[in-house]
């Protein structure tokens, strides 16, 4: 998928992939990337790979946008997850931040039983997955599930 980050733009929290590989194709601008605390300049024309589970954030410090095509590996349900993401964006359903509506995306996640996972680093496998079932549990009562079935089709 292409990826736009414009001048000043990073990714709001530092995250990792729990079952995939992130890959990074830089096609215009410059992206600084931490991994596991250590930062990593990307410049057009090369690639930069998060190894699943690994702790990362990305920026972007110049004053032109960064472009990259980024590659989710292996594939899994990324789709879906995304149409997930994407709908609760396009709802406004996110907060000052940027960050979507944590306990519909956790909902979201745990009723397409995702592989695609993206945690917080904050948070510990336990944890997350506590939420997980924490919030499908409320959104089944509060009938998320609408919201499911109109961002997946």
């Amino acid at each position: 998928m292409e990826w736009t980050v414009h001048p000043g733009g990073y990714v709001p929290f530092e995250h990792v992939h729990v079952n995939q590989d992130e890959i990074f194709h830089i096609q215009q601008g410059e992206m600084r990337v931490k991994v596991k605390g250590i930062t990593q300049i990307g410049k057009v024309g090369e690639t930069l790979t998060v190894p699943r589970g690994t702790r990362h954030i990305a920026f972007n410090d110049k004053e032109e946008p960064l472009v990259c095509i980024v590659e989710y590996k292996p594939g899994l349900d990324h789709y879906k997850t995304m149409q997930c993401f994407a709908g609760l964006t396009l709802d406004c359903d996110y907060d000052q931040r940027g960050l979507v509506n944590v306990s519909k995306i956790m909902f979201m996640l745990r009723k397409g039983n995702a592989l695609s996972l993206t945690r917080p680093a904050f948070a510990p496998d336990w944890l997350f997955q506590l939420g997980m079932h924490t919030f499908f549990a409320i959104g089944s009562v509060l009938k998320w599930e609408t919201y499911y079935k109109k961002y997946t089709g």
